[in-house]
C-alpha cells in the first residue's frame, strides 16, 4: 500500500512541475507577443526624438533657431551688408538646399585692427604700447636701445605730422620683440592688460582696451550661434592680440588667434638651437627678442593654409591688406563665399577718414566685396556711454589713394585702404630687454624722443 501511495505521489509531483512549466512558458510568449505589438508605437516617438537631436548635433540648423533681427539688432534694417549676410546664412545652413555647408567647412576670418577694433588712435594699439614702454615707462625707458628709441621717434614723428615710413612696420615688428625680451608669456600679457586700462585719447569712457565694435561683435556671435569656427587674422603681435582680447567682450580661445610672430624661447635654453635642446620640466617660455614675420597680404593666406588648413568661406577685412584673405575666400571656393569690407566713413562717432572710405567703396566694386558703412549701417559703434570727442592733433594725416602702393601708405601694420610696404626680414639683432611692469607715471615729452633720435 505504501508503495502504491508513494507512485501516486511521485507522479502527482511531475504533474504539478509540467503545470508550472507550461504556464511560465505560456507566460513568456504570451510578454514576447506583447512587446512585439507595443514596439511601432512606443519607440516611433523615441525615435522621432533621436532624430531631431541628432538633426541638432549634426547641422546645427535644422531645428535650433538663430534670431537674426534679434542677434544683429545693432544694424540698421535694410542696411545692404546685413541683408546679403543673413540671406547667405539662410541658404547655407538649411540641409538640402544647393548652398549648404557642412559644420567643418564653416569657416570665417576676420581681421582684427578696424574690422574688429578702434583701428588708430592716434595709432594702432601696438604702435602706442611701444611708445609707452621706450619713451614713457620708468622701468625701462632708459634702458631702451637706440633702434627702438628710433622707431618710438618715428610713430611719434607719424602720429604728429603724418610723415609716412615705408619700412616702419618691419622696424616696429623687431622693436616690439626687443623691447619685451626676457618677459614670460603671462607677465608680457599682464603688461597690456595694465596698458589697456590707460584712456582711449579721442574718446570720452574708453579705455585703449574697451575699443571693440559693437556692432562686428554681434557679427562674430551670429555665425557661431550659426556653428561657424571664427578666426582672427591680424598684423598685429599674436601674442599682443592674445592680450587685447583676454578679459574682452570677445571670447575666442588663443588657437584661434593668429597674428605676426616673434620668437620664443625655454628659460634655461641659453640660445641653444631648439633642435639640440629639450624643455626641461619646471621651465617656462619667455619672448626670446627676435621678429619673425609680418602677417599681411599673401602671408595672411599661408597662414591660413598652414594654421587652419580649411578654406574659409567669410572673411571680414577693412584694408587693402586684408585684399589677399578676402580674395583668398572668394577664390574657387567649393563653397558659396562671400568677403566683407569695413569703410570708415564716420566722422562723428569715431576716428573717420572720408578719402579712406571713399577708396575702399571703390576697390569693393572692382573685387565683388560687400562694404559695410560705419555710418550708415550700424546704430552705434562703441559700448554705451562711449563718446566721441574730436580728432587729436598727433592723428596721422590723410593717406593718398591706392590700393597697392607701399611707398605711399603710412607705415602702419593694417593699412586702411591702401598698400603696405612688402614683408621683409628685419636687418639687425637688437639688444634683450628685462621685463617691466606698466606704471602710470607721466610720460615724458615727445619731442625729446625725436631730439634723441636724432
Amino acid at each position: 500500500m505504501e508503495t502504491h501511495m508513494n507512485i501516486i505521489k511521485k507522479w502527482q509531483t511531475i504533474a504539478i512541475a509540467s503545470i508550472l512549466v507550461a504556464v511560465i512558458s505560456l507566460g513568456g510568449l504570451l510578454y514576447t507577443v506583447a512587446r512585439a505589438g507595443s514596439a511601432p508605437e512606443v519607440p516611433a516617438a523615441a525615435s522621432a526624438a533621436t532624430e531631431a537631436e541628432a538633426a541638432t548635433e549634426t547641422t546645427g540648423t535644422e531645428v535650433k533657431t538663430v534670431d537674426a533681427n534679434e542677434m544683429l539688432s545693432l544694424w540698421n534694417e535694410g542696411a545692404p551688408a546685413r541683408e546679403a549676410l543673413t540671406a547667405y546664412m539662410e541658404s547655407i545652413t538649411k540641409e538640402g538646399s544647393p548652398d549648404f555647408i557642412p559644420v567643418e567647412n564653416r569657416i570665417a576670418v576676420f581681421d582684427f585692427d578696424g574690422t574688429l577694433f578702434c583701428e588708430t588712435d592716434p595709432n594702432y594699439f601696438d604702435y602706442t604700447l611701444l611708445v609707452y614702454r621706450v619713451t614713457e615707462d620708468p622701468e625701462y625707458k632708459d634702458r631702451a636701445s637706440e633702434f627702438e628709441k628710433m622707431v618710438a621717434a618715428k610713430i611719434i614723428d607719424q602720429n604728429t605730422n603724418g610723415t609716412k615710413y615705408e619700412e616702419l612696420p618691419m622696424e616696429h615688428g623687431q622693436a616690439v620683440a626687443s623691447a619685451f625680451k626676457g618677459m614670460t608669456m603671462r607677465e608680457f600679457l599682464d603688461y597690456i592688460q595694465e596698458f589697456k586700462k590707460q584712456p582711449m585719447p579721442s574718446y570720452e569712457g574708453m579705455t585703449r582696451g574697451g575699443g571693440f565694435y559693437e556692432p562686428m561683435l554681434q557679427i562674430i556671435n551670429y555665425l557661431k550661434a550659426n556653428d561657424f569656427t571664427v578666426y582672427v587674422i591680424s598684423g598685429t603681435d599674436r601674442f599682443i592680440c592674445r592680450g587685447i582680447m583676454e578679459n574682452s567682450p570677445l571670447e575666442l580661445p588663443n588657437s584661434q588667434i593668429i597674428g605676426s610672430d616673434e620668437t620664443v624661447v625655454a628659460g634655461l635654453q641659453n640660445g641653444e638651437d631648439g633642435l639640440n635642446y629639450t624643455f626641461t620640466q619646471g621651465d617656462d617660455l619667455y619672448l626670446g627678442g627676435e621678429f619673425i614675420i609680418k602677417n599681411l597680404k599673401m602671408n595672411k593666406v599661408s597662414v591660413i593654409n598652414s594654421e587652419i588648413g580649411v578654406q574659409p568661406v567669410l572673411s571680414f577685412g577693412n584694408s587693402s591688406g586684408d585684399g589677399a584673405m578676402c580674395n583668398y575666400t572668394l577664390s574657387n571656393n567649393q563653397y558659396k563665399s562671400l568677403a566683407f569690407m569695413l569703410c570708415c566713413d564716420d566722422l562723428e562717432r569715431e576716428n573717420g577718414n572720408i578719402k579712406k572710405a571713399d577708396d575702399m567703396y571703390k576697390l569693393c566694386e572692382e573685387n565683388n566685396w560687400i562694404p559695410v558703412s560705419m555710418k550708415n549701417d550700424w546704430k552705434t559703434i562703441y559700448a554705451e556711454g562711449v563718446k566721441y570727442i574730436g580728432k587729436q592733433a598727433e592723428e596721422p594725416a590723410a593717406e593718398p589713394a591706392a590700393a597697392e602702393q607701399p611707398a605711399e601708405q603710412p607705415a602702419t601694420e593694417e593699412q586702411p585702404v591702401t598698400g603696405e610696404p612688402a614683408v621683409e626680414e628685419p636687418a639687425a639683432e637688437q639688444p634683450a630687454a628685462e621685463e617691466q611692469p606698466v606704471t602710470e607715471e607721466p610720460a615724458e615729452e615727445q619731442q625729446e624722443v625725436l631730439d634723441n633720435a636724432a
